[in-house]
């Protein structure tokens, strides 16, 4: 097909890409309106050894995989349940908070997500707390230069994760809207294949002109 076919069926064909366009957007922004929203609050607690020994740092940043696996555990889900009195187990709490060791920057990245966005800062903010006790607790059977500490980057900031914008759940709709519109234009096209019912349709089937043609009989 060349570019004159497509512009045809465009032309032909513009209202199904209008109707599908507009209510595949307003369907997503329907959805949108009817979804609880989530919050996802973030927090960062820097790990940092005592001294700038290669040897030391290497051994932190192989060790904060493992601070990350005794933080991500039943045991601080259970603490920081009973600390913030939440009605949940602590396999439902764990199930929405992520952890992150990030060795190129030596934080440990704590993610929480929950429907009230001050509660999943209270959930971020205690958990770090957390580590950074466990760190010092840690660190108070060891040599003063073998130490490695532990303390929040910033307080824990929260951000609406779900649902998206209006803007993103629109033209989300939209695209989606051509997409079916594409669909449907492909089908009828193909349905229509081989139908004659113009000169021009006669051209495209044989390639040659039409020179003449017998009128129909009134």
């Amino acid at each position: 097909m060349g570019l004159n076919d497509y512009i045809r069926i465009v032309r032909k064909r513009w209202w199904i890409i209008a109707v599908a366009v507009v209510l595949t957007a307003a369907s997503a922004l329907v959805f949108g309106e009817l979804q609880d929203e989530e919050y996802t609050s973030t927090v960062e607690v820097i790990i940092e050894p005592a001294r700038p020994d290669l040897g030391l740092t290497q051994s932190t940043k192989w060790l904060l995989r493992t601070y990350m696996t005794v933080a991500d555990s039943n045991k601080w889900a259970q603490k920081v349940i009973d600390e913030l009195g939440l009605s949940m187990t602590d396999q439902e709490l764990r199930g929405n908070v992520r952890f992150a060791a990030l060795d190129d920057r030596m934080v440990i990245k704590i993610e929480v997500e929950a429907s009230d966005g001050d509660v999943a800062n209270d959930i971020a903010r205690t958990w770090a707390d957390l580590l950074v006790q466990w760190r010092n607790q840690e660190n108070a059977e060891q040599n003063k230069e073998d130490r490695v500490s532990a303390e929040l980057r910033d307080p824990p900031s929260y951000s609406q994760s779900w649902p998206p914008r209006r803007s993103i759940l629109g033209a989300a709709g939209a695209v989606f809207g051509l997409v079916v519109a594409g669909v449907v234009i492909f089908f009828l096209e193909w349905v229509e294949t081989g139908v004659i019912r113009t000169p021009q349709d006669l051209e495209r089937q044989l390639g040659l002109p039409v020179v003449g043609a017998i009128p129909p009989n009134d």
